[in-house]
């Protein structure tokens, strides 16, 4: 029987799922089989050789509590006997690492297709490499994708019951030796989530790499304002050979606006609950995935537990070598017990500093995140000299920002004298009301510039080529690192008083606060994580826009709409004083 909450949800006819062998990969066909693959077999062109013999059951059928039927692809290696397992949970297809579409993807990101075997499950771990070193490899459909039986759901307490299933039905078969992990970056880390927390007796350890922790508001509705348009991108990978349904979220948020709602509830990972060993991978730059990695890791249950930051888009980080390795260790030392590897030395936290100018500091090792020389630091907005400061004016100077015209926005800037380094979680405090309307989508950046005013970013990935600097001047902000931010509709400013933090503001969003004439309201804006170096001579600028600078989140993807009209004011001294809140490393 499916869970309780799938009676809440919204349905559409899933997408059709074309059987041909080359949309979603040469191996996708359906045909239950052990099919023996070659050391040295390219699985196709452009795709690296195999590292190893591998024994592949396909189209393994694997029953569900609810007698629901689900199909998986395993990879062993070929002469081996107990092994522990890597499980890749994910909506995209099992056999799709050939498909047209993910070798489009990597070729626009620099990647290429020669860092897989072909093998690989899109944001998974790859077979070649991982068989080659002792591992079995189980790469799911789950309920309702190709072949596989029921309706779709997207995250929540049913893909969690499906994904301790499957790891049991895992440690029950005569190849495995009763450990598993779960890895893989963006989806295969939010499903992580859910599965660790419902606690599988054979999960081993959990490998989270950049992903989301809250579907309401990571995804659906961030800082309170809607945003359809990467949602429906997702559920394209929602395809079914069998005629099933998929959950549609977006219809979900007309349905449920607000994040109290037991479909949105049910969709909060539960990251307090997992006790697993855990390492987890973040960044700064990820639009998508940084808050709620982050998030995740605050909430951890796990007495063990890494946190590694880094500095690249997550797909590049995730199969270069060196970090392929590091992860091997992980996955060494809990999974064939390797205790001697060095693994346990691995420092709690290691963080990077970046500067934007070619000289990032990565692994910086810590006890905790932010470090403990940061400290938090206001710096308060003066209206007059657009600067920012220790101090906070003694009188209010408020500012207009018109919605309807150039430039809509207002900035603020300091110039550093010396090296200064602010790693941890930022935040701003705006005082605010807006005229000729009753509502506002206040969008906030904290930018680098050089010491001659140029605004300074950088890419995450390996192309730098005109047509990936056309897409990223304006949007596809996964891609391209431009520096802290964070956005708030105004009524849905209300804090959740149990999980709020002055340090971190958390909001409740269960409630729609709309302003009066003349309203001043106080918006508390959590800004995303940052490590970032200013030099002497350069300035750290702020921006208060009634629009989404960063645009949307990847190339062919709008960014959200702003509900923006009338004029917004901004307050900066005085009983509204208005100030930027840092992590200063001292």
């Amino acid at each position: 029987m499916t869970v309780d909450i799938t009676k809440d949800m919204r349905f559409s006819p899933a997408f059709k799922y074309i059987d041909d062998g080359k949309e979603h990969g040469v191996l996708s066909p359906f045909a239950p089989q052990t099919m023996h693959l070659k050391k040295g077999e390219i699985i196709a062109e452009g795709f690296k050789p195999l590292e190893c013999d591998i024994k592949m059951l396909k189209d393994v059928a694997v029953t569900l509590r609810d007698g629901v039927t689900i199909y998986v692809d395993i990879f062993l290696p070929e002469h081996a006997t107990k092994v522990p397992t890597l499980i890749a949970w994910s909506p995209y297809g099992k056999s799709a690492g050939t498909a047209p579409r993910y070798k489009n993807l990597f070729n626009m990101l620099g990647m290429g297709n020669q860092w897989s075997s072909g093998l690989t499950k899109f944001e998974g771990p790859d077979p070649s490499y991982w068989c080659s070193h002792g591992y079995a490899v189980c790469n799911p459909d789950m309920r309702g994708i190709a072949h596989s039986h029921g309706n779709t759901t997207m995250l929540g307490s049913q893909e969690a019951q499906d994904g301790y299933d499957l790891i049991e039905w895992i440690a029950s078969q005569d190849w495995s030796n009763g450990k598993t992990a779960l890895t893989g970056t963006s989806y295969l880390t939010w499903s992580q989530w859910f599965i660790a927390a419902e606690q599988p007796p054979h999960l081993t350890c959990i490998n989270p790499t950049e992903g989301l922790s809250d579907a309401y508001r990571d995804l659906a509705f961030v800082g309170g304002i809607p945003d359809k348009n990467f949602i429906n991108r997702l559920q394209v990978n929602h395809v079914s050979a069998t005629g099933a349904k998929r959950e549609d979220m977006t219809l979900e948020m007309d349905s449920y606006p607000n994040a109290d709602a037991p479909i949105w509830q049910d969709k909060i990972a539960k990251a307090q609950n997992i006790t697993v060993p855990a390492y987890v991978i973040a960044s700064y730059s990820n639009t998508l995935h940084t808050m709620g990695t982050f998030r995740a890791w605050r909430m951890l249950g796990s007495k063990e537990k890494w946190l590694r930051i880094h500095d690249r888009q997550e797909w590049p980080f995730y199969y270069d070598e060196a970090n392929r390795e590091k992860l091997r260790l992980f996955f060494d030392y809990y999974l064939l017990n390797k205790k001697d590897n060095g693994w346990d030395e691995t420092p709690a936290v290691q963080y990077t500093v970046i500067d934007l100018e070619g000289h990032n500091e990565t692994d910086i090792p810590a006890k905790t995140f932010p470090p403990q020389n940061s400290h938090l630091k206001k710096y308060y907005f003066d209206a007059r000299s657009r600067t920012l400061s220790g101090k906070a004016a003694l009188e209010d100077q408020p500012i207009a920002i018109p919605t309807d015209g150039l430039p809509g926005r207002v900035s603020f800037q300091m110039t550093f004298d010396k090296e200064t380094t602010f790693v941890g979680y930022p935040k701003a405090k705006l005082f605010m009301e807006v005229k000729d309307y009753d509502d506002m989508d206040v969008f906030v950046w904290v930018q680098k510039l050089d010491a001659r005013g140029n605004v300074l970013s950088e890419f995450v990935v390996p192309n730098h080529g005109a047509a990936l600097q056309d897409f990223t001047q304006d949007g596809a902000s996964t891609l391209r690192y431009k520096g802290s931010w964070g956005r708030l509709r105004a009524s849905r400013r209300h804090l959740d008083e149990k999980l709020s933090t002055d340090e971190i503001p958390a909001y409740s969003f269960d409630r729609t606060e709309k302003l009066s004439p003349n309203e001043i309201v106080p918006l508390d804006i959590v800004l995303s994580p940052l490590g970032l170096r200013y030099y002497p001579g350069e300035t750290l600028r702020i921006v208060i826009s009634t629009k989404d600078e960063l645009g949307s989140i990847m190339p062919g993807t709008p960014g959200c709409t702003p509900d923006n009209k009338g004029t917004h004011i901004l307050h900066t001294g005085g009983k509204w004083a208005s100030y930027l809140q840092l992590p200063l490393i001292q």
